[in-house]
């Protein structure tokens, strides 16, 4: 039986630890080094105590020759960290990098949205990203893979389908999306008084967050049209984990309700992951949490044509850690499933 050896890189984040979680229980994975740097040292276990039982190593400090002795290294980093390992990737080495160091097709796009210079711009177009019941197979043939933001992926995979199939409007799509606090990190707290963190819902990121830029970019591969009119707004909810995007949309005028519901499900059939509900259900990120699933639902309005697409997934997981070993697998040729059912 094939055995990957893997890095961890930022393993003491929230979505680091989802992942440390997942590999641990992976037949196919041996995690050889759990890397941070402020926590040098300390078991994985301080972090998580669910994890006390589990034979890991202790935390070290990233250094360029680990790299010698894995597989694979997944990156859940600061933005731009992951651009420096990949610029000393050997051979063996696969790159699997959940932020978004190369989620954008290119260097002067990140500039843009990132406010800081793309460190190994030629690394670009060695990678893909890749929401895995989009990209299939094609991912084998590349050295690093990006894994998408977690409002994007629950925006993308309702969307991508019905626009592919030329059916909705694109003048004016509008995503609404909460989540919860864990997908701003750890540092969450030290900018919000505990109590409005746990209490109140806060919209961020208006009109410009940098999501959009992956969310237009991907749109962009479906369609000829070179102006898409796209408003995303993200709001940090007082709950732990989840994300519910809420997305309005237009039908054109010959295709139904129905119509659009039966694209989801032909779409979807085959994948594990994303389960599409009977028209008009309501959803909730409770439906979703601790699992690599997303729910989708696509419900009727008042007005003619006018329709509200429910999505619903685990930011820390589907959204996260969960996605990244689902494109690792699917690399490797394992079951897609493996690790995460």
């Amino acid at each position: 039986m094939l055995k990957l050896n893997v890095l961890i890189a930022g393993s003491t984040g929230y979505i680091g630890i989802e992942l440390v979680k997942i590999l641990s229980q992976h037949k196919n994975v041996s995690i050889k080094y759990l890397c941070g740097n402020t926590s040098v040292g300390k078991k994985i276990s301080f972090y998580d105590k669910s994890l006390k039982s589990k034979r890991l190593p202790k935390i070290v400090k990233f250094n360029k020759s680990y790299l010698k002795n894995v597989d694979v290294i997944f990156t859940a980093l600061p933005n731009g960290e992951a651009q420096d390992i990949s610029k000393n990737l050997l051979t063996k080495n696969i790159l699997i990098d959940i932020a978004a160091d190369f989620r954008l097709n290119s260097s002067k796009s990140y500039s843009k949205w990132y406010k800081q210079k793309h460190r190994a711009p030629n690394n670009i177009k060695k990678s893909i990203y890749s929401i895995p019941e989009f990209s299939g197979k094609i991912i084998r043939n590349f050295k690093i893979i990006s894994c998408p933001g977690c409002y994007p992926t629950s925006i993308l995979l309702p969307l991508i389908p019905l626009i592919k199939k030329n059916v909705i409007k694109l003048e004016n799509i509008i995503a609404d999306s909460k989540s919860g606090y864990s997908g701003a990190g750890r540092g969450v707290h030290k900018g919000h008084d505990k109590k409005n963190l746990y209490e109140s819902l806060k919209a961020y990121g208006i009109g410009f967050h940098r999501h959009n830029s992956e969310i237009e970019q991907e749109i962009k591969k479906h369609t000829n049209k070179k102006k898409l009119n796209i408003t995303f707004t993200p709001h940090l909810s007082p709950m732990f984990k989840g994300i519910l995007s809420t997305i309005y949309i237009e039908s054109k005028n010959e295709f139904s309700l129905k119509k659009l519901n039966n694209i989801l499900k032909s779409t979807f059939a085959k994948k594990q992951f994303v389960k599409i509900k009977k028209i008009n259900t309501p959803i909730s990120t409770n439906d979703v949490i601790n699992t690599n699933d997303c729910h989708i639902s696509i419900c009727k309005t008042k007005y003619k044509n006018k329709y509200i697409i429910l999505s619903a997934i685990d930011n820390l997981i589907k959204g996260g850690s969960g996605q990244a070993v689902q494109n690792m697998n699917i690399k490797f040729n394992f079951p897609e499933k493996r690790g995460l059912i």
